[in-house]
């Protein structure tokens, strides 16, 4: 309750124009807005330690009462990106969201090889150090991509995989492939502006974020964009056919959601996940970018528990 009330006072300060103020405590902002969203959606921030540092995540307290989903963020982005979403499994599930390695609050360290199956290790390391041995798995984009390559290879632990916006194929080209070609990756943060462009290249519904979330985030991104540039390269190897010939493995029931206005990953890629992953089922959102979980997360929320209880 007091975070809340420091919460209210800051913005009431931001929104009487104390600018100079609300720029001088932008982190106790930040941090008491995240710990609000995270207490609407019943969630206490963790930690717990695999083979490469600490991980950082959140969890409600079902453990061992409830079915589990695990929650996977997408390149350069954390945790808190499924605060919203998750509100739809709170009371029903136990639900854990992970810091991936580089990003968030978990470790961070340039001599890793981030490579999409040294990812899906750490994963399973993180699973098995927190007591997970059954679970629902959902990711977005990079996340997507390591859901369902760990549903490959663990079927003995994943009931089902839900992926949105999945990374790994790419048979239709998307904006960001011509964006690349010119030397330019609008998921690299450089400094504040790019941040904005970020949010609405990657978002066709951006959420009302206020300025200093928005701030403390583009600072931070800027701050791990050596890292982010060399996760991007280690993450190419692994995509294209070898990552195909992983989908047709999958043997959990999976459904993939994607937004059409997708700009990072051509949503015209759901046909060859759908064409390859034996038990799916697949839906396009209309008006929707590349995060439905952030831009609609009650609707994607609630067609994700569809298809789990199905």
């Amino acid at each position: 309750m007091k975070k809340l009330i420091a919460l209210v006072l800051a913005l009431g300060i931001l929104s009487g124009g104390y600018y100079g103020l609300g720029h001088a405590y932008k982190q106790e902002i930040f941090a008491g807005a995240m710990a609000f969203e995270a207490s609407l959606s019943e969630l206490t921030e963790k930690t717990t330690q695999i083979s490469v540092g600490e991980i950082s995540y959140l969890e409600n307290q079902h453990a061992g009462n409830k079915p589990t989903v695990l929650l996977i963020h997408g390149f350069a982005a954390y945790k808190e990106n499924w605060l919203r979403f998750a509100r739809a499994f709170k009371d029903d599930f136990h639900v854990v969201i992970i810091d991936l390695p580089a990003h968030g609050k978990s470790v961070k360290d340039m001599s890793l090889n981030y490579s999409l199956n040294n990812q899906v290790l750490w994963v399973h390391e993180f699973a098995q150090a927190v007591g997970l041995t059954r679970f629902h798995l959902a990711g977005n984009s990079m996340g997507g991509a390591i859901s369902a390559v760990y549903a490959a290879n663990y079927p003995q632990h994943v009931i089902s995989a839900t992926l949105l916006d999945p990374a790994g194929i790419h048979d239709h080209r998307s904006v960001m492939q011509d964006l690349l070609e010119q030397g330019n990756n609008p998921l690299v943060v450089v400094d504040t502006a790019s941040f904005k462009r970020l949010m609405n290249f990657a978002l066709e519904q951006p959420p009302f974020v206020p300025w200093p979330i928005s701030l403390v985030s583009a600072e931070r991104a800027q701050q791990l964009k050596p890292l982010h540039d060399k996760l991007f390269k280690d993450m190419q190897v692994g995509q294209g056919d070898g990552f195909k010939a992983v989908l047709k493995s999958i043997s959990v029931p999976t459904q993939v959601q994607w937004g059409e206005q997708d700009r990072v990953i051509n949503y015209k890629n759901i046909d060859t996940f759908s064409a390859l992953i034996p038990n799916v089922s697949a839906h396009v959102w209309p008006n929707v970018g590349h995060a439905p979980m952030i831009e609609i997360p009650q609707e994607s929320a609630a067609l994700m528990l569809t298809h789990m209880l199905n």
